[in-house]
């Protein structure tokens, strides 16, 4: 059946190419016939796409009135045709490829992490690799450590292709030179920008060296490797590795390494790995989602709930700072290519004076949201909730919810939070939160569905409400490419975290206004869905800015 897809594709190219070619060509200069381009087939390359690349590059020059040479065209259709493609498919050796093999093991302080923006799989998660492998570094027999003069970090696939725009080489750097992620000064890395020649001392035994950005590689962004985000760590003793390290960041600055083992943890009170076995297990216990989560949070972390509570609060006035940083920062330029300006401040300021309150509502909660997106593309520390691109989404809620009219009291928050993970969990347990791996739709999508949650939660909605409303969120974002402008994580990402916000609040407004029992698609389909879409996604539209907007929009 492939086989005849890929047959009817190629013939639908041919008969495509030779209607454009009768329509627009006079003469018969501009394009080889099909029988040339056979004769001129390169050995080594398929022979279906060459033909295919001929076809569409005949077109494209019939269309614009492009001269192309036999030569030049046959050329074109052979690199583009030996290409390699951006590898896209996950090592079945990973755990989070392994990880719907058994019930949901994640914690909330796994899950909710504190550290610099403006991405969780492509700074705080190359951050956390490579502040683990200075640790084990550090930790190297004396007579290993008397050999080495340096340090090395090798970026593969999307952290290459897009670093740049994301930061990776400085939060790379800033891990190796012994900084955490959750604890690093934001002007520590505005300084590499301010200063990109400048090098830091590190000391490992008896040796100190001095480090740059230099030292970070931005390698193949194309190729196979285990997972679209890897990276190589490495000790050098002159040309030689002393040590190295593979690792791989899995999304929502989650790490892995070559060899990885998850930690040991406790079995969960109540075992789910879908949506359906959570919501049973409230139902058959009178419990709401919040009550199994911290029930499981117990057991599976083996820390008390005055333990998890404590840091639920630390998380919820982390991203209540984020809103208010980003709405005291006023009409700034936000770094990198793209020369975009700051809009959250003047949409919270306008906003006021709006007419009719529910514009002036709608109009705030994006503000917020656009605040939080903004303060992660300066590259200040926000809240993964899931991940650094989505990171305006729940914050935008929790502001909402708790600085107006409603004063949402303390524990309804805690509630939230508990509920929007539990979304979280589910998506990354059973498809994806990287973008890289899923597309912007395992982001901001991921983030709508949890602040749906937490908004049916702190309301003191039903479990099957609550399902309803994650699930209307996500199913509205499928297919959403992520395709970052410049590599950097602005345009169009910074707009979307307002959208989510908005269609997180739609879609508990549907959920708890419809009858709940007749909504017709069940979440844990739509997550399915997620990872299904994902999976035959097209590897440009996946934060490589190879496609979409970051391919058309042009910056003057």
């Amino acid at each position: 059946m492939e086989s005849r897809a890929k047959d009817e594709q190629f013939y639908n190219f041919k008969h495509e190419y030779t209607k454009m070619k009768a329509k627009h060509l006079k003469t018969n200069h501009q394009v080889v016939s099909e029988s040339s381009a056979e004769a001129t087939l390169p050995s080594g390359i398929d022979r279906r796409t060459f033909l295919m690349r001929h076809a569409v590059i005949g077109a494209a020059a019939a269309m614009t009135g492009k001269n192309w040479t036999p030569e030049a065209r046959a050329a074109q259709a052979e690199k583009e045709a030996a290409a390699p493609k951006m590898g896209s498919k996950l090592s079945p050796d990973l755990d989070v490829a392994k990880k719907s093999k058994g019930p949901v093991m994640t914690v909330i302080e796994e899950f909710y992490k504190v550290g610099p923006g403006p991405s969780s799989s492509h700074t705080i998660g190359p951050m956390r690799a490579t502040y683990d492998f200075y640790q084990r570094c550090t930790k190297l027999p004396s007579d290993q450590l008397a050999q080495a003069t340096g340090l090395k970090v090798h970026l593969f696939g999307s952290l290459s292709a897009t670093g740049k725009g994301h930061g990776t080489e400085r939060a790379s750097l800033a891990g190796l030179v012994g900084k955490e992620p959750a604890t690093v000064d934001p002007k520590f890395l505005d300084e590499m920008i301010a200063k990109p020649e400048q090098t830091y001392p590190v000391k490992l035994g008896d040796k100190t060296f001095n480090l740059s950005l230099k030292d970070i590689i931005y390698d193949q962004p194309k190729g196979d490797f285990p997972h679209p985000n890897t990276m190589t760590c490495k000790l050098l003793g002159g040309e030689k590795p002393i040590f190295e390290l593979e690792y791989y960041s899995v999304g929502g600055g989650f790490i892995e390494w070559k060899g990885y083992k998850p930690p040991d943890k406790g079995q969960p009170k109540y075992p789910y790995a879908t949506m359906k076995e959570l919501r049973q297990h409230a139902e058959k216990n009178n419990l709401s989602i919040a009550q199994v989560m911290m029930a499981n949070e117990v057991a599976v972390s083996g820390k008390t709930e005055e333990q998890i509570n404590t840091f639920l609060d630390k998380i919820s006035d982390a991203m209540l700072k984020t809103v208010k940083m980003g709405l005291a920062a006023k009409d700034d330029v936000l770094p990198g290519p793209i020369k975009l300006h700051s809009k959250a401040a003047a949409v919270w300021e306008r906003a006021q004076d709006d007419k009719y309150e529910a514009d002036r509502a709608i109009a705030m909660v994006s503000a917020c949201a656009l605040a939080a997106s903004e303060e992660n593309a300066r590259g200040h520390l926000v809240i993964t909730a899931p991940t650094g691109g989505s990171a305006g989404v729940m914050p935008a809620i929790v502001y909402a919810l708790t600085q107006s009219q409603r004063k949402l009291p303390m524990e309804k928050v805690r509630d939230g939070l508990l509920a929007g993970a539990a979304i979280g969990y589910l998506c990354k347990h059973n498809a994806t939160l990287s973008g890289a791996e899923g597309g912007c739709q395992s982001e901001v999508g991921v983030a709508s569905a949890m602040a749906a949650a937490f908004i049916a939660q702190a309301m003191d909605s039903s479990p099957l409400v609550l399902e309803n409303a994650a699930e209307s969120s996500l199913e509205h974002h499928l297919g959403m490419t992520c395709d970052p402008v410049a590599g950097y994580v602005q345009v169009p990402c910074i707009e979307r975290c307002a959208f989510g916000a908005v269609k997180a609040w739609i879609a508990y407004m549907v959920a708890t206004n419809e009858i709940a029992s007749r909504h017709r698609v069940d979440l844990d389909t739509t997550i399915k869905t997620l990872a299904d879409t994902g999976r035959d996604m097209s590897a440009k539209y996946k934060e490589t800015s190879e496609a979409g907007l970051a391919q058309n929009l042009v910056l003057c």
